[in-house]
This record gives structure tokens, C-alpha cells and sequence, in this order.
């Protein structure tokens, strides 16, 4: 019993847990991981607010931003109206774009000057925001080309173990694939 006692002492006495311990050396602690990947979420949940968080905007700022949403729908939307109202009543439809027929050639060119600077802006905003998420993908460059080399050490490294996913590699594939094909 003394035996007994002592090595039980020597394992879990003492506020130790020697087996504890030694298992912690070969086996994550779910516990703590736990612990770090709720961390890590609240702060992956912090930066998302941060970044989708609404600044306080004033009264005219919101009228803007109102203002600058409509053209493209009443535009879409007019065209729509006006291929529906060449259906319901052509002889009306016909009468209004007769109307448009005797605008001043200088007045179009004017409409169309006004839509493509609305447009272009938008197309430029657009296109330098790209420009601004090539420039960032090109700046990873030279780390995925690190990578790349890492790997094909690794993949060097493994030349003398051949591939088993491989059909031809596999024996038993290969021992399968002579069965059924004769």
C-alpha cells in the first residue's frame, strides 16, 4: 500500500497533475483553445464593426446621398415606361417621340455630356479602387513566391515517398484497375 500511495502521490500530489502535464505536451488544452478562439472572434467581430460602423451624417448629407441614388433607377425604370406605354397606346407614344424629334441636335449632344460625366465619375471611383486592390494584390507577390519555393522544397524533399493518389503509384489501383479492365 505504501508503494501504492507514494506513486499516486508522485503523479497527482502536491496540487500537480503530472499525467496532466504530459499529456498538455502532446494534446492541446481544448479548454484555453476555446478560450483563444472566442479571443479571436470578438476581435474579428470588432474590426467588422469598425469597419461597417455609420458615421452620424447630417440632415443634407442624407439628402445627397438620396439625390446621387436616383438617376440610374429613373433612367432604367423611363425605359421600361416607355416600351410598355409604346404597347398600351403606340398613337400617344408616337405623338411624344415626334416631340422629341425637334430637340436641337446641341441640346442632345448637352444630355449626353451631363449622363457621361454622371457615369464616368462613378467608372472612375470605381476603376481607381481597383487599381487600388491590384496594387495590393501585386504587393503579395513576394511573399506567394516564397511560398512557391517553400513548397517545392517540401515537394523535393518527398521525392522518395511517391504519391499513393496517384493511379499509377498505387499497387492496389493499379491491381484493381487490371481486374476490371480484363
Amino acid at each position: 500500500m505504501g508503494i501504492v500511495s507514494t506513486l499516486l502521490a508522485t503523479l497527482f500530489g502536491g496540487g500537480r497533475n503530472a499525467v496532466a502535464e504530459t499529456v498538455g505536451l502532446f494534446r492541446e488544452n481544448t479548454e484555453l483553445a476555446a478560450e483563444r478562439q472566442a479571443a479571436y472572434r470578438a476581435a474579428a467581430l470588432g474590426q467588422f464593426a469598425a469597419e461597417f460602423a455609420v458615421e452620424r451624417k447630417g440632415l443634407f448629407d442624407r439628402f445627397m446621398d438620396g439625390l446621387n441614388r436616383v438617376p440610374r433607377p429613373a433612367m432604367a425604370l423611363g425605359t421600361i415606361g416607355l416600351i410598355a406605354a409604346a404597347m398600351v397606346n403606340p398613337i400617344w407614344f408616337s405623338s411624344r417621340m415626334q416631340g422629341l424629334a425637334l430637340v436641337p441636335e446641341p441640346l442632345w449632344w448637352l444630355l449626353g455630356a451631363v449622363v457621361s460625366f454622371y457615369f464616368g465619375a462613378r467608372y472612375q471611383v470605381k476603376s481607381q479602387d481597383f487599381d487600388r486592390s491590384l496594387a495590393q494584390t501585386l504587393g503579395r507577390v513576394t511573399q506567394v513566391g516564397r511560398n512557391l519555393e517553400i513548397l517545392a522544397e517540401v515537394n523535393s524533399s518527398n521525392a522518395g515517398n511517391p504519391d499513393l493518389s496517384a493511379p499509377d503509384n498505387n499497387p492496389a489501383l493499379r491491381d484493381w484497375r487490371d481486374a476490371n479492365d480484363g
